[in-house]
């Protein structure tokens, strides 16, 4: 081999390292006296070359004791056979066959099955369950849920696989393709299925001699991410290929116990002192200069090394590592067996003494020290070469602002991602339901937090309601200037001949009307939205009845000027006084009756507009509420009515054509008022009641009082009973 790296010369110092801590577990045993007193224990030991054939050559020697294995005989002449620390799968079914107790230093193959044997078997290996729990951690370690098993066929490894499985179903990972190999002949069509697939990490589980030859044989491999067990991690096979192989992989390997005395004995073991060893020739002087000519010459020209000349000092059992399982469990498994000789020992005398057990058990200095060497073995994991964690999904994660959703496939792993509803949000990846924000928040656009609501009313620093309010008080002068004017000319023809009483009382009440607008600016409040409909209603009514009293009063005027009319009783003041009291009192009354059974209140609305709350006045009871409004449109259609029919009486003494142009405009505003008030919501509903208030009241005012207004401030000389009387000969 022309370049051979030093690695390879590691799995050697193992195994020789562990021989190391068997002879030094031995020492230690015999020389504690109170552990297995007048006993001295004593060891066979054997290398099997990890073959199959020389493990179970070595156990028949062992035990039958010969020259040449003998089954089903022993000749041994000295000791019994107390137990075995071995590592190998066939062991466990020769001794099972013996009832011989095993122990086992190593990593348990998966093909072997503890359950399946009756006779005691022990094993250093974490429980299976245990290390399907560990694969999990570590695939949820790193997010990936989208992974591939490459195992081999057994009946063993299926039902591993069945429980890996299960347990990875269990915690969200799903498991795109399993992939069994049984021998390399097989293997180049499962490759061919494994480049077909996306997952870019794989668990590799069973056989380590099987799953090795398949995956060395192909370079495709080394574009995933592969996660190994603890038998990757300690079986004596390293080299080119396997590091290789397991870059950028993950493995696993137990947490050893510190054991320093024993590293201390096996880091100062040197060539020197042991000069009758053999195998100290092979594995020390591996790139050193030995007295053996032809093994130098072997390396040199064969193998291509470069031999250097060693010192008395050089020793490279440096090289291995205390955190190094196998060494450490061939001294734990070793001083096990000890303890449960001694236990044994112990069993036997009281049970024939008759004393309790305890009192031995007792009398047993330091034992705590070896039971402390049994602690559980948690599984760590660690990272070789990994620069940048690969992606491992069978879609991208959901981002915040959206959720997970099944997309109807097979595996739940693979889902859209959707963005989450309206009032709705979600701050992680991949969540898995959205979260509603509290009824004063909302999302923010994005979606992933919750940010408190704004409040929504129609305030005085809306460009719209400072134009309303401008409106209000400009309109609250000109009927000011007109109630004034009214009060200088009181006594005038035109101010008597328009029944002057109950004209000031529609200026009074038009005044009061607008004012009414100010209710509807700003915060609402409970006191507010009571006042507002029941102010405005029976103001409204008011304005209303005064026109109506009018009309009336023009109808009656013209129709008691006839012969013999009975009507001629009713003309006078007291009518039209009659006329607005009685339908001004309807109208309170049922604003009465409307605040004492269901009044109006403050009503927060957080479902009109997405990240508002609108502070608006809930009506309380929309039945009293449109008969407020319904009782004010039956006036103002009587009286649109009653001034249609009168339009065409003499113009001097005549207003029924103003009035009819007033309720024609009263009536149209508020006719198209209500389509808008019911499709729009807060300050625009608010704005649009105010529109209404406001177009009404000016129609009212202008079309009856500006004519009077003009002839008042400009046109004195027609406010005279001469020109009242040459008009009317005309």
């Amino acid at each position: 081999m022309a370049n051979l790296s030093y690695m390879q010369t590691i799995p050697l110092l193992r195994s020789y390292a562990a021989l190391l801590a068997f002879l030094y577990a031995v020492a230690e045993i015999n020389n504690n006296p109170d552990l297995l007193p007048n006993i001295t224990l004593g060891y066979h030991v054997y290398d099997a070359h990890e073959d199959e054939i020389k493990s179970v050559q070595s156990v028949l020697h062992i035990l039958s004791g010969a020259d040449k294995n003998v089954p089903n005989y022993s000749c041994l002449e000295h000791g019994e056979v107390a137990g075995f620390v071995g590592y190998h799968f066939e062991m466990e079914q020769i001794l099972q066959l013996y009832g011989y107790t095993k122990i086992s230093y190593g990593i348990k193959d998966k093909l072997f099955n503890k359950k399946d044997l009756e006779q005691p078997f022990f094993t250093m290996a974490q429980d299976v369950h245990n290390h399907h729990l560990a694969i999990v951690f570590c695939l949820k370690h790193f997010e990936w849920n989208w992974i591939g098993i490459i195992t081999t066929r057994d009946d063993n490894t299926e039902a591993e696989v069945l429980e890996l499985s299960r347990e990875m179903s269990r915690h969200g990972i799903c498991i795109e393709f399993i992939v069994r190999i049984n021998t390399l002949e097989e293997s180049d069509k499962q490759r061919q299925v494994i480049e077909k697939y996306r997952a870019q990490v794989i668990v590799i589980y069973g056989s380590f001699s099987v799953l090795f030859k398949f995956l060395v044989s192909y370079e495709f491999i080394e574009d995933k991410t592969l996660i190994l067990d603890d038998s990757w991690f300690a079986h004596p096979f390293l080299g080119s290929y396997y590091m290789k192989l397991v870059n950028c992989s993950l493995s696993f390997s137990p947490v050893t116990t510190p054991l320093p005395d024993l590293w201390k004995f096996i880091h100062s073991w040197r060539p020197k002192d042991h000069p009758e060893d053999e195998l100290l020739e092979d594995i020390f002087y591996f790139y050193c200069v030995s007295s053996n000519e032809t093994y130098n010459l072997i390396r040199i020209h064969e193998m291509k090394m470069i031999l250097k000349y060693c010192s008395d000092e050089y020793f490279v059992t440096q090289s291995i590592y205390p955190q190094d399982g196998v060494v450490s469990n061939v001294y734990t498994a070793v001083t096990f067996l000890a303890i449960a000789l001694h236990n044994m020992i112990l069993f036997q005398k009281s049970f024939y003494s008759g004393r309790p057990m305890s009192r031995f058990i007792d009398k047993l200095p330091q034992l705590g020290k070896y039971s402390m060497l049994w602690a559980q073995i948690h599984y760590s994991v660690f990272k070789n070469t990994i620069e940048q964690k690969p992606q491992s999904r069978c879609n991208d994660k959901c981002p915040p602002g959206s959720r997970k959703a099944p997309n109807g496939g097979y595996h739940v792993c693979c889902y859209d991602c959707v963005p989450c509803s309206e009032g709705e949000m979600s701050n992680t990846t991949d969540s898995e339901i959205c979260r509603k924000c509290p009824e004063d928040q909302w999302p923010d656009p994005e979606k992933t937090r919750c940010l408190p609501r704004v409040y929504e009313f129609l305030s005085y620093e809306d460009a719209i309601a400072s134009f309303f309010s401008v409106t209000v008080i400009l309109c609250c002068a000109i009927t000011c200037f007109i109630i004034r004017q009214f009060i200088i000319y009181w006594d005038t023809p035109l101010v008597k001949a328009n029944n002057r009483t109950v004209s000031f009382i529609l200026l009074v009440s038009i005044f009061l009307s607008l004012l009414c607008v100010f209710f509807f600016v700003g915060c609402p409040v409970n006191i507010t939205c009571k006042l507002r409909p029941t102010f405005f209603g029976f103001f409204f009514s008011t304005v209303v009845s005064c026109v109506l009293a009018k009309t009336i009063m023009v109808y009656i005027a013209f129709k008691a000027t006839k012969p013999g009319s009975s009507l001629r009783k009713l003309v006078g003041v007291r009518s039209s006084y009659y006329i607005v009291g009685i339908c001004s009192s309807i109208q309170l009354l049922i604003c009465i009756v409307w605040l004492l059974v269901s009044p109006p209140y403050v009503e927060f609305d957080h479902h009109s507009y997405p990240g508002k709350i609108i502070i608006q006045c809930n009506e309380g009871s929309d039945l009293w509420f449109y008969s407020m409004l319904g009782y004010m449109g039956l006036l103002a259609a009587v009286s649109f009515l009653l001034a249609f029919m009168v339009r065409t009486l003499p113009d001097s003494f005549n207003e029924a054509k103003y009035i009819t142009f007033s309720m024609l405009l009263f009536c149209s505003v508020w006719i198209a008022m209500i389509p808008a008030y019911l499709s729009t919501r807060g300050k625009y509903m608010v704005a649009v009641e105010i529109f209404a208030i406001l177009t009404s009241s000016a129609g009212i005012l202008g079309c009856i009082f500006f004519p009077k207004l003009y002839i008042l401030s400009f046109k004195l000389e027609l406010n005279c009973r001469k020109q009242i009387v040459e008009k009317e000969h005309l």
